[in-house]
């Protein structure tokens, strides 16, 4: 029989009752084994091959090491690098005011815009960092968000491509964030200063792009700007050097967004403010590490709970080149089309091919099939079928890019509104389009001496006619065709302050921007005021 005592069930033979000196029993649980044969009260010793194979087990050391050699690479090339590369200057020079110019273009699209101001409606700072386009004044975080989003929002800003991809002047959303606010509160900030942490921006991102591909682990590339934006601005806020190298361990260790909104089914406009958001996080992690937050000295390498071990496959770093100025001066600007860069050759095809059917009498309609000879990595991103949902779906599938001019003879940024997508004759032909990979391209994608996007597009026509093959190797925008495109740049920068400045003031900008010794000297809050509305 069993009893209950103290909220457990014992056998009532193992309860006791004693009397208290008033007399009244109180009960005693006296343990099962007390009532065992004596040779069951003793454990008998393991067997031998139990204690063979036990361990012991130390615990975890408690002594911090030294911190990991890729933070420490990080903090000393961003404060003991001295730029000397007269190309790295001048090509940041034309990222900056591409980079803002495509900032305040994405100012035109509501989707983008009421995302943007302070957290709390109606909020000024003071001394608060001025978004370029609008008359908010923010703290650096958000300022650093609001920057960083617009830039992204249309995929029009720059772009470096390797084993893994991104955007570096995705940075400057953090970079501009700090410096404005900075120099609003007396700190001798100037262009130049800008341009410095742009070109160490993009060499941190792109140097961890050129041999280690995130995505393939499926990591959004934001995580690279991330850790460029942090280490960049901990400079501009004063942080020492080894306090830039705890920075940086915060960045590695902070959450990292996955590539999910990036692809089909999922696509959605996060990836659109996703670099805004790693904008903000790099200047909040800086702040905190300023006011005495810790770092983590072996967030890369500790096992079991470091970066490399939970998220990489136990991988460590690998890198190609040491730092100096080598992605700025290799950067890729996006001038013609506002487009995914691998697509961005196949769209300067499809411009051409538009003109030749115009040419021969044909249109769209007339069309059999398209062939894209292409690169394994646009398979991989940019290869998609069925229904587009959202601007954000389109401006990431090859084939809309494609059959967009191919109808149209153009591709702008309104080219991926839902208004423009309703033409029921874009997925008509999209459904005739598809993807080959060409190995060559593939290869000489990585290479570095040609760092090629190429594409090549064969179109075949219902009446058996088959065009010549229409194959482009280096987009306008890349370094191989910058003399060609410097002018398109700053066509492409004047189109997009035309929808915001009267044209005196237009004249304005663009008179400073274009003296490159004055710009250089010029204080960064002068710099922003020019592009800030009433």
């Amino acid at each position: 029989m069993l009893r209950k005592v103290a909220g457990v069930r014992v056998p009532s033979s193992r309860i006791l009752r004693q009397s208290k000196p008033t007399g009244a029993l109180r009960t005693l649980v006296v343990p099962a084994r007390a009532f065992a044969p004596k040779f069951a009260r003793s454990a008998a010793p393991a067997p031998a091959f139990q204690r063979r194979h036990m361990s012991a087990h130390a615990g975890e050391s408690t002594l911090r090491p030294e911190p990991d050699k890729v933070l420490q690479d990080i903090a000393d090339y961003v404060h003991n690098y001295q730029i000397t590369s007269d190309l790295a200057w001048e090509t940041a020079r034309l990222c900056l005011i591409d980079t803002i110019g495509c900032g305040l273009e994405a100012l035109r699209f509501p989707e983008c815009t009421k995302l943007l101001g302070p957290v709390v409606e109606g909020t000024v700072v003071p001394n608060g960092t001025r978004v370029p386009g609008t008359n908010y004044q923010l703290d650096p975080i958000r300022g650093a968000f609001n920057i960083g989003a617009t830039i992204r929002w249309l995929d029009f800003n720059d772009c470096f491509l390797a084993a893994e991809w991104g955007h570096p002047s995705d940075n400057l959303g953090a970079i501009l964030g700090v410096a404005d606010h900075l120099a609003r509160q007396g700190t001798p900030l100037t262009v130049r200063d800008i341009l410095e942490g742009m070109i160490k921006a993009h060499e941190i991102q792109g140097s961890l792009a050129l041999l280690n591909s995130f995505n393939k682990v499926g990591l959004d590339h934001v995580v690279l700007v991330k850790v460029a934006s942090t280490a960049v601005v901990s400079k501009l806020l004063g942080l020492s050097r080894d306090q830039t190298v705890d920075a940086v361990s915060q960045a590695w260790v902070d959450g990292q967004s996955l590539r999910t909104y990036r692809h089909a089914p999922n696509t959605g406009p996060r990836k659109s403010w996703a670099a805004g958001d790693a904008n903000s996080r790099a200047v909040n992690l800086a702040l905190l590490v300023k006011k005495g937050e810790k770092g983590l000295p072996s967030v890369l390498t500790a096992k079991t709970w470091g970066f490399y071990d939970v998220l990489f496959k136990g991988k460590p770093f690998e890198f190609q080149i040491p730092y100096g100025s080598y992605i700025m001066e290799n950067v890729l600007f996006k001038i013609s089309y506002p487009a995914e860069f691998h697509a961005q050759t196949a769209v300067e095809a499809a411009h051409i091919l538009h003109a030749k059917l115009k040419e021969l009498g044909k249109t769209s309609d007339d069309i059999k099939s398209v062939r894209i000879r292409t690169q394994e990595a646009a398979k991989r991103i940019i290869d998609k079928q069925g229904p587009l949902d959202n601007f954000a779906d389109r401006d990431h599938a090859i084939n809309y890019m494609v059959a967009y001019p191919l109808i149209y003879g153009e591709l702008t940024s309104e080219s991926y509104t839902d208004a423009s997508a309703a033409d029921p004759r874009i997925d008509e032909l999209r459904a005739k389009i598809y993807c080959v990979e060409d190995s060559r391209f593939s290869t000489e994608y990585h290479e570095p001496s040609k760092r090629s996007i190429g594409n090549a597009l064969l179109v075949e026509l219902n009446d058996g006619t088959v065009l010549d093959e229409v194959e482009i190797e280096y987009p306008v925008g890349h370094k191989r065709r910058r003399a060609e495109g410097t002018p398109l740049l700053i066509n492409k920068f004047k189109r997009h302050i035309s929808h915001h400045f009267d044209e005196a003031h237009q004249k304005k900008i663009l008179d400073t921007v274009s003296d490159a010794a004055s710009l250089s000297k010029l204080p960064v809050d002068k710099f922003t005021d020019l592009f800030v509305k009433a």
